[in-house]
């Protein structure tokens, strides 16, 4: 069976930080969610190797947090686009595992039927309009969605996530211009990972906080923990109360980091071992949060290590819902082409 979003943490909406605040049933969803795209990206990493995933393939390993918390203050109808490192978002926003383990593998059951692979898939169903390979072409694409919820009249809104390497893109400032003017319901989310591609952001910008990249086009921003999932979610709760008031954008950067290099080709020889080991022992978001659910009782080591094997039995089902998949017929090709 695929884990989708649950009615119930779709509905609640965090008012604060305190994980006390926060429901019982609520901090599960999230743990839940966060520990699919764990594990459905380990599993990815492996086909890999085996090589049968081709092509690229950018792993969301660390950044759990930032879309598990962003999709709990989702309402029906909003949409989300992303770019490359996007298994995690697909997933978050209720997309099957088997079917995007099938796109990675190229295979006939997958959600672009074998043609997009890792960065080319979308789901009209989830309101998720891709993945996209160029780095920072996603961001007017999401200020589109936004004007069409706009011009529309309903009180829906675009999440637009991109990396810290995409904020130097131009053409992200021209779509902060436009998003502006025309005040666009548009949520942008700056996945700050810390190294564009193998640059670490203290040499690639001569703005470390890259929230700030919106002053001088009137949109408001804010800095948030993304390696805390109900940090995200209340500043996810306040940007969306913003966005769906006809105030225009808002910028969100989350610091977070990835624990795999850019992509599974990247070696990652410009951090050393110690420095990952060192946020994966001290700022794990799923460590972090488990450790809270123990604390409050919300779950019992056996209960969380039950939810873990639940899980890998899902992504390993997806696996092999992959491997059993045909490839697809030849005649694709003549097909989803418009000119």
């Amino acid at each position: 069976m695929a884990v989708t979003r649950r009615a119930s943490s779709r509905a609640a909406k965090p008012a604060a930080s305190k994980e006390e605040d926060v429901s019982a049933e609520t901090l599960l969803d999230f743990y839940r969610d966060m520990l699919l795209i764990r594990r459905f990206e380990e599993k990815a990493g492996q086909l890999y190797g085996m090589g049968l995933i081709g092509g690229f393939c950018h792993l969301y390993i660390g950044q759990e947090a930032i879309v598990v918390g962003l999709e709990s203050v989702a309402e029906p109808g909003d949409q989300r686009v992303t770019t490359y490192r996007d298994h995690g978002h697909m997933l978050a926003c209720g997309m099957d595992p088997k079917g995007v383990m099938a796109e990675l593998t190229g295979r006939a059951g997958g959600y672009s039927r074998g043609k997009g692979g890792s960065m080319h898939m979308f789901s009209k169903e989830k309101a998720f309009y891709g993945g996209h390979g160029i780095v920072g072409a996603n961001v007017p694409i999401g200020a589109g969605l936004a004007f069409a919820n706009k011009y529309r009249g309903n009180d829906a809104i675009s999440f637009t996530y991109f990396g810290d390497g995409a904020a130097n893109q131009g053409q992200v400032y021209e779509t902060f211009n436009m998003a502006s003017l025309w005040k666009l319901p548009a949520l942008f989310v700056i996945e700050n990972n810390q190294y564009a591609m193998g640059t670490s952001l203290k040499r690639g910008s001569s703005t470390p906080a890259l929230y700030t990249r919106g002053q001088a086009f009137g949109i408001p921003g804010e800095a948030v923990d993304g390696m805390d999932v109900l940090a995200v979610a209340e500043a996810g709760a306040r940007a969306a109360a913003h966005c769906r008031s006809g105030e225009g954008p808002y910028i969100l950067e989350m610091n977070t980091y990835r624990y795999r290099g850019h992509s599974m080709s990247d070696p990652a020889k410009y951090r050393t071992r110690e420095e990952v080991q060192k946020v994966r022992e001290e700022r794990d978001p799923i460590d972090h949060l488990r450790d809270q659910l123990l604390k409050r009782s919300v779950a019992t080591e056996e209960q969380l290590k039950g939810i873990d094997r639940t899980i890998k039995g899902i992504v390993s089902d997806a696996a092999q819902f992959a491997q059993d998949s045909p490839e697809p017929d030849p005649a694709e090709l003549w097909t989803d082409v418009y000119a």
